[in-house]
């Protein structure tokens, strides 16, 4: 029997099947990525913001999306969304896409003014991020500044917020 996938918030429960499933489809590497870099200055592994969001069949973890409240230039209101992670089995199927539209969603109705990832544009531009101007807004180690990529929660919202991206 076929179950339904469902999505909902993770919780720090959930770290292990996130965890694994992150393990699978990005390996090793992904610790060396910036996001993971700036999520390390906020605290433990363990940490889920009211922003993650995971889609489950039944007990088996199809796609989980990280965000994690940060500081732009030291000012608060912003998150950084990533990683975006769907179990190759499930690809292709929207699951991403929709826990993308519940993150952003759900940082609408918190106080997040701006999000910003590091990927690509022809797809997270669907959901409205576009590419911030050079040196704009940075992060601490190596990204390449053409995938710096933000969405305005809140119209301006891109002109207050430049700078250093921290976890602090």
């Amino acid at each position: 029997m076929l179950s339904k996938v469902v999505t909902r918030p993770a919780t720090p429960e959930d770290v292990p099947l996130i965890s694994a499933l992150h393990d699978r489809v990005f390996g090793p590497g992904r610790f060396a990525r910036t996001a993971y870099r700036v999520r390390e200055q906020k605290g433990p592994e363990t940490e889920i913001s009211a922003f993650c969001r995971l889609a489950m069949d039944g007990d088996q973890l199809v796609a989980a999306i990280r965000m994690s409240e940060i500081s732009i230039g030291g000012n608060k209101g912003a998150a950084l969304l990533g990683p975006l992670v769907v179990a190759s089995e499930y690809a292709g199927q929207g699951f991403g896409r929709t826990l993308i539209r519940e993150a952003l969603e759900t940082a609408r109705t918190g106080d997040i003014k701006i999000v910003v990832l590091v990927g690509d544009e022809p797809y997270y531009g669907r959901f409205g991020f576009k590419r911030v101007a050079p040196g704009t807004i940075t992060f601490p180690g190596p990204v390449n500044p053409a995938r710096i990529l933000a969405i305005e929660l809140e119209d301006g919202a891109l002109q207050r917020f430049t700078g250093l991206v921290s976890g602090r």
